[in-house]
C-alpha cells in the first residue's frame, strides 16, 4: 500500500487538471424560462353612462338616447345584473324641486331604456336631487355636469 501512495499522488494532480480542464470549455447554458401562455381576449363592452339633461328639463337630448341605446345594450350583455338609475339636479332650485325633477329624469331614462327591451324589474330609479353634485363649481360647465341621470350596476 506504502508503495501504490507515490502512484496514485503522480496521478492524483494530472488528472485533477484533466478534470478541471474538461469542466471549463463548455458554458452551461440554463434553458430559457418557458413562456407565459397568452391572455384571454379581451371582449370590451361600453359600459354604463350617464345622460345630461338641460336646464329645468327632464327630456331626452339626442346624445342620450344614444347613451340609453349603449346602456341598454351592456344590460343585454350583462343580464346577471340590475342597474339603479340616479336622477341628480344641479344646485338652483329648491330641495323640494330638484328632489322631484330628479325623480323624472330618472323616470325619462328607465322609460326610455324599457322601451328597448329592458325588463322594468331589472331598473330602479331614486332621485338624489342637488344633495349628490358630480361637479362642485358654482358656475354653468359645473351645473350642466350635475343634471344627469347615473347608471350603477347592482
Amino acid at each position: 500500500m506504502n508503495a501504490m501512495k507515490p502512484l496514485l499522488r503522480s496521478l492524483f494532480i494530472p488528472t485533477m487538471l484533466f478534470l478541471g480542464a474538461c469542466g471549463c470549455c463548455e458554458k452551461v447554458v440554463a434553458p430559457p424560462p418557458a413562456a407565459p401562455p397568452p391572455p384571454p381576449p379581451v371582449i370590451v363592452l361600453p359600459g354604463l353612462g350617464d345622460v345630461f339633461y338641460d336646464f329645468d328639463r327632464s327630456e331626452l337630448r339626442e346624445e342620450a338616447v344614444v347613451q340609453l341605446k349603449t346602456n341598454a345594450n351592456w344590460m343585454a350583455a350583462n343580464a346577471a345584473n340590475n342597474v339603479l338609475i340616479e336622477g341628480h339636479c344641479d344646485e338652483r332650485g329648491t330641495s323640494e324641486y330638484n328632489l322631484a325633477l330628479g325623480q323624472r329624469r330618472a323616470n325619462s331614462a328607465r322609460d326610455y331604456i324599457v322601451n328597448l327591451g329592458v325588463a322594468p324589474a331589472r331598473l330602479k330609479t331614486v332621485s338624489y336631487g342637488e344633495e349628490k353634485p358630480f361637479a362642485l363649481g358654482h358656475n354653468e360647465e359645473a351645473w350642466a355636469q350635475n343634471r344627469r341621470a347615473h347608471f350603477v350596476a347592482e
